[in-house]
């Protein structure tokens, strides 16, 4: 090999190295590089304690049961993985129908519309983003219906990535991003037109907690929607590779433990709920919600591969390697999950807070 071919080749190599690692952003939308992944919140020598702090939760299974001490473990959690899910799958942390033609940035952009479509608010109303992440649906949400939303996060990592988000997307004026607990919410009884969760309530330990929050805060009279993670009609308890799916479902995605199906509309009813509607948006005619999960194998291999690299350079913080091959494990649990039909990430219920007595009766 000549010097010039040896040349051009280096240089091939130097450049799409450089692309790889230091341009190509999000697989959704540019917005975090390889270069930049991180622990969250999370100082960059404390990282790989604090994923042996994770699992470490999973080996006292009765602190799950206990309500203070989830926040906490969830805000670990999402410090962990959210640099990875957003650098990987976008700014929008859940999953969507898939739709012949459409690409999955489309289809998860229907998916946030058609939730605030089923609240019916009007354009300047003021709803809830109950568990918002990074913010990619109120963003999708605000831009759809005109509405100015409110997320709120516990994850102060999120919260400043959310803000940044919004800023760039211009949408700052109509998303706001607070730091909290969705189970004690700093808002007042009364405040919110509309609300919706998108795979965010699956975190409470009790459903309940989060439900009879969002009540709270909602005016009379208006509507609640929620996807909610659950097992199915198909799921059952003496199974043991069903129990095997649904438990690396809840250890790889911080959950204190899945609910049934049949649980979410007793609970909407039991905090005072009127359940108008619920559905399994996952079920056909809806193409498979997985096959996204399946597709990104590949992808998975070459970035794992990068990710190694920049821990062993010390770009990267080394924990960020466990967590990255543990997404990894979850996700063929969730593709397990899918393809079985025992498990679910979008059951829908759309539920409405009661007139008031007073406003009733003068009506």
């Amino acid at each position: 090999m000549d010097s010039l071919t040896l040349f051009c080749t280096a240089s091939l190599l130097a450049a799409g190295l450089y692309w790889f690692v230091c341009v190509l952003g999000s697989a959704e939308q540019k917005g975090k590089h390889a270069v930049q992944l991180s622990g969250g919140s999370i100082a960059k020598e404390k990282v790989q304690d604090k994923y042996e702090q994770y699992w470490s939760f999973f080996r006292r299974p009765k602190e799950i049961e206990t309500a203070d001490k989830v926040p906490a473990f969830v805000d670990t959690f999402y410090n962990l993985v959210t640099d990875i899910y957003e650098w990987g799958w976008g700014q929008s942390f859940h999953f969507s129908p898939s739709i012949p033609g459409k690409s999955h940035r489309d289809a998860t952009r229907i998916h946030e519309e058609m939730a605030v479509d089923l609240l019916n608010v009007k354009p300047g109303a003021r709803i809830l983003d109950a568990g918002c992440g990074v913010g990619g649906p109120m963003r999708a949400i605000a831009a759809h219906s005109g509405a100015n939303v409110v997320g709120i996060t516990i994850n102060e990592y999120q919260v400043n990535r959310a803000r940044m988000h919004n800023k760039k997307a211009g949408l700052d004026k109509l998303c706001e991003v607070v730091c909290g607990n969705f189970l004690q919410m700093p808002f007042k009884d009364n405040t919110f037109d509309g609300a919706y969760s998108i795979e965010a309530t699956c975190h409470a330990p009790k459903l309940e907690d989060v439900y009879s929050e969002i009540y709270r805060v909602l005016k009379p009279g208006s509507l609640y929607v929620s996807y909610e993670w659950v097992t199915t009609e198909l799921y059952r308890g003496d199974d043991p590779e069903h129990v095997e799916v649904i438990q690396g479902i809840e250890r790889g995605d911080a959950l204190p433990g899945l609910r049934s199906y049949k649980d979410i509309a007793e609970v909407a009813e039991k905090v005072g709920f009127e359940v108008i509607k619920e559905k399994d948006l996952a079920k056909p005619p809806a193409n498979p919600w997985w096959t996204r999960l399946k597709m990104g194998r590949i992808a998975y291999w070459r970035n794992h591969i990068l990710v190694t690299v920049l821990a062993w350079l010390g770009i990267a913080p080394k924990g960020v390697v466990d967590v990255h091959e543990m997404l990894f494990v979850t996700a063929d649990y969730l593709t397990r999950g899918g393809e079985t039909g025992i498990f679910t990430p979008m059951h829908m219920i759309l539920c409405r807070k009661p007139e008031s007595k007073v406003a009733s009766s003068s009506a």
